[in-house]
């Protein structure tokens, strides 16, 4: 295919959410081979999209302990023979102000959204190497640009994503392996709908809109960016 996912072998980390399950779902679609990665139970499959019928799904992978990852990627690999692409969806949110908030919910959201992608990203990276190829997208956040009240500890942690993806870009773009972030402003999922129920939802950015973009980045077309933080707002 043109797009250059055709047979890729795709894995997504919080692939049981909302942008998780619409950027497997696209990838698949594409042509792509995917595995989803989550925290939460594998969904039953009959909820899931026609597109990812035949699709790896591992459940129970807590992506925060290094050697769960670990295993997780080996099973991965064992499964479908190799690793062309990393996309780092799981993470969390946690809205809290400094002065009335519990310095724990730094170190949780520095696990949930720092390490995760770390300790996929270390797994993942030998399989990556090998494909010759190899992409990593990670979800950062706007916010990781500039917080916002009660958005201390996430803010930070969204800022240590674009780090995390500045270094890494580095260390291998000489193995042909790209690392890049998208920035999304307020995604358009039931949670956020149900947490924000007086907002004006058709500004925010729709799922599929950044898995677009997200598969632009594994393709070859995108092969000169890496390094890259890229906004995608919607009309936010």
């Amino acid at each position: 295919m043109e797009n250059g996912l055709n047979g890729k072998v795709v894995a997504v980390t919080g692939g049981f959410g909302s942008l998780g399950m619409a950027t497997a779902q696209l990838l698949a679609e594409r042509g792509a081979r995917v595995a989803l990665i989550g925290r939460g139970a594998v969904p039953a499959a009959a909820t899931l999209p026609a597109a990812l019928a035949g699709a790896l799904c591992l459940g129970g992978v807590d992506l925060v302990d290094a050697a769960a990852a670990q295993a997780a990627f080996d099973t991965l690999h064992e499964r479908l023979g190799g690793l062309d692409a990393l996309v780092n969806v799981a993470g969390a949110f946690r809205w809290e102000t400094i002065g009335d908030g519990d310095a724990r919910t730094w170190d949780l959201m520095f696990d949930l959204n720092v390490k995760t992608a770390l300790n996929a990203s270390k797994a993942a990276l030998p399989w990556l190497v090998a494909s010759g190829a190899g992409r990593v997208v990670n979800i950062g956040a706007g916010a990781g640009q500039k917080a916002g009240l009660g958005m201390g500890a996430y803010s930070a942690s969204k800022a240590g994503v674009a780090r995390l993806t500045e270094a890494l870009a580095e260390e291998v773009k000489d193995k042909g392996v790209t690392v890049n972030a998208i920035l999304p402003s307020i995604i358009d999922t039931p949670q956020n709908r149900a947490d924000m129920p007086d907002a004006d939802f058709t500004r925010w950015v729709q799922p599929r809109e950044i898995a677009e973009v997200i598969a632009f980045l594994l393709g070859a077309q995108a092969q000169a960016v890496t390094g890259a933080s890229i906004p995608v707002n919607g009309r936010v």
